[in-house]
């Protein structure tokens, strides 16, 4: 999705880029000028911004904004990064996570995102309508959800992150990472108690 990551501008002839570099080394190698660094980069980290955001503001197009300004911010502090301080992903979770809440302190109540994750083409029109029904009954429930536990669940359950990297994105202990998270998957299965059955859930 080529309109959120705003690459920033080609450089003729730069040296071939590894798809297995580290962050570290791909963001050094950008801030020299290497445009092939910032396109893996993009490509490695600008689907993750968009998955936190769409997760956090439950709005496609606020998504794509907030990824990217996100990114850009990334090109902007490369030449300042210090490589060993911090993973690249965790700062731009954090910076990520940052602007979504800015942007809800300053919007009007969330809406319901434009279109659900892309089915399987395989799928049966039943499978299809089921998982965009679990789909859409998932984000109004993380909508429901203090901003805190939203960002642990939304962390730990579907980025898949551990939780020492939830709390160094977080700014927080390992122990509060894990209050959140279980609060929140609490308040998740509360709130979606009711629509087991409904939503396929009711064989287990």
């Amino acid at each position: 999705m080529e309109d959120l990551t705003s690459h920033p501008q080609d450089v003729r002839g730069a040296g071939c880029v590894a798809d297995d570099l580290g962050d570290d080394r791909l963001l050094r190698m950008f801030a020299d000028g290497d445009a092939g660094a910032a396109r893996i980069l993009t490509d490695r980290l600008g689907p993750r911004c968009y998955s936190v955001s769409l997760r956090m503001l439950g709005n496609r197009a606020e998504a794509e904004d907030v990824t990217q300004d996100a990114m850009m911010r990334l090109w902007q502090m490369a030449p300042k990064w210090v490589p060993g301080t911090a993973k690249v992903s965790t700062w731009l979770y954090r910076v990520t996570l940052n602007l979504c809440l800015d942007r809800k302190r300053k919007k009007t109540p969330e809406q319901l995102p434009e279109e659900a994750e892309p089915p399987d083409n395989a799928a049966s029109v039943v499978e299809k309508m089921q998982d965009t029904a679990r789909h859409d009954a998932l984000q109004v429930a993380l909508m429901q959800l203090p901003d805190r536990q939203r960002q642990a669940v939304v962390l730990r359950h579907i980025e898949e992150l551990s939780n020492p990297e939830i709390a160094g994105v977080m700014g927080l202990s390992v122990e509060a990472v894990e209050s959140l998270t279980a609060r929140g998957k609490r308040a998740l299965s509360a709130i979606l108690a009711g629509r087991r059955e409904e939503l396929g859930y009711d064989d287990g």
